[in-house]
């Protein structure tokens, strides 16, 4: 009867601490919170094939950027960075994995004890033979070596929860890499084309200084026969200056941008071997853009979002099994004496135990209760995130398509005010050696025309690095 209430009693305090336990309730509503879906299509695009499934040697052509690209894989700071950032998560899985595990560990021990001789052990001691007729020591000492062994029972998944956690939170390192891959492939191709165009801006420049030191000669020369005044002189002088000028800008703006290169590929100042004449090719690719719920597969950094969402709903699911008890088992097996030459004698000397403890959360649950908001609030900011993430996807891939297909017509139309500036020119200089056109008319001739030129290949650069951004905003490059 009285065992029967005894363990009723058990039971009730039991039930009252497990009831208790469900703080988690009246928080988990914050995190109902739904994924937005993307648009099905992407406007004015059919495509359902895409570009991203393309490895980025495929892609780039130019054979001296793709040697700057294996180069600055192999060498680039944040990518080694991000390779150990990557070994630092693996760790934490093999951690997690050896949490779950019995500890076993080799134990030899010695302590020396004294019980006071008014209590039962001394008291006992005193009249008790311990071995061939020796009585007890008052000076007790104990040697042990042997196995101890302790367990946590993962009784409401807590530890499993930790390491699936720390097994996205590697993934998303992985997917972290990947981003900072793709990223670098891109600006090295937008800085190589930078420098391709600079290089023939520069031969725009000085082809544009070799003929206005023509001119200037010229215009000296008819100056010299009364045909020209000074002021003619100084204005051709004056244009001739501003276009060294611009010819020394252009020189050092290739010097950063080979230095941005070299940096890239973690290397100090070099020469950056490179095609100028490919800024005259066509487009490289042909870019096919897909389905916007490629992007969910492809892009890196949305599918480490994607990761970190799952590392932060397994933390909630692990502070949630915190309010719960938890079961430890500890034992010991071995050999103990109270002599090390008595140490080993079997079975005398053999001894184990073995220990259960079932601890209720009790004093500390604020601590945990703080510990389950922030994991829930982490978790609600990773969902954000995650949506985040997928929005600036799907708005890069949007952009550069509009951006692409302008620069098509612009590239088109600044084409056509080429020829129409090359032709004016030509005429300008026909008519003012003849005496049928003024001095300035010819200088406002000749700055339309460089000016043209250098938007000419300005809006093929730009061809070039948007199709290359697109290829990037697609998720392809880490291939």
């Amino acid at each position: 009867m009285y065992l029967i209430r005894y363990s009723s009693t058990i039971f009730l305090f039991l039930l009252m601490l497990l009831g208790g336990c469900k703080p988690w309730q009246k928080l988990e509503t914050a995190t109902r919170t739904f994924i937005r879906p993307l648009p099905a299509t992407f406007p004015a695009s059919s495509d359902t094939a895409n570009v991203a499934h393309v490895t980025w040697k495929e892609i780039i052509k130019d054979k001296g950027l793709a040697a700057l690209i294996d180069t600055a894989v192999q060498n680039n700071w944040n990518l080694a960075i991000a390779l150990q950032r990557i070994k630092a998560a693996q760790s934490d899985i093999f951690f997690s994995q050896g949490v779950l595990r019995p500890k076993v560990n080799g134990l030899v021990s010695s302590n020396l004890r004294r019980f006071g001789l008014y209590t039962m052990d001394g008291a006992g001691n005193k009249t008790t033979e311990i071995y061939n007729d020796r009585i007890i020591p008052e000076d007790l000492p104990n040697y042990f070596a042997g196995l101890q062994a302790s367990w946590e029972v993962d009784i409401w998944g807590k530890l499993q929860n930790q390491k699936k956690a720390a097994t996205a939170r590697y993934l998303a390192s992985i997917e972290g890499k990947n981003f900072i891959t793709t990223n670098l492939i891109a600006e090295i191709a937008n800085a190589y084309y930078d420098l391709v165009a600079l290089d023939n801006m520069l031969l725009i420049t000085e082809e544009t200084i070799s003929l206005q030191e023509q001119a200037l000669e010229m215009i000296k020369a008819q100056k010299a026969a009364a045909a020209a005044n000074e002021l003619a002189v100084k204005q051709f002088e004056t244009h001739l200056h501003n276009l060294k000028g611009s010819r020394l800008e252009i020189l050092q703006e290739i010097s950063l941008n080979e230095n941005r290169i070299n940096f890239l590929l973690g290397r100090y100042p070099q020469p950056i071997l490179r095609d100028k004449t490919i800024i005259n090719q066509e487009q490289p690719i042909k870019v096919n853009i897909g389905l916007p719920s490629a992007l969910l597969q492809n892009r890196p950094d949305i599918k480490q979002a994607e990761y970190e969402l799952i590392a932060s709903k397994a933390d909630v699911q692990a502070a949630k099994a915190m309010f719960f008890p938890t079961l430890n088992l500890n034992g010991s097996v071995g050999f103990q004496a109270f002599k090390t030459s008595l140490m080993f004698q079997s079975p005398e000397s053999f001894a184990y135990g073995l220990f259960g403890d079932l601890l209720f959360p009790f004093l500390n649950r604020s601590a945990i209760k703080a510990s389950f908001i922030k994991a829930n609030t982490n978790q609600i900011g990773a969902l954000y995130n995650y949506q985040r993430v997928i929005l600036t996807g799907y708005l890069e891939v949007y952009n550069q398509m509009l951006v692409l297909k302008n620069l098509q017509e612009i590239y088109e139309e600044k084409s056509r005010e080429v020829n129409a500036v090359n032709e004016s020119t030509a005429i300008s200089t026909e008519l003012f050696k003849r005496g049928r056109a003024n001095y300035l008319e010819v200088l406002i001739t000749q700055q339309k025309a460089v000016q043209a030129k250098i938007d000419l290949v300005s809006t093929k650069k730009r061809q070039f690095q948007t199709t290359i951004n697109l290829y990037r905003a697609l998720g392809g490059g880490w291939r």
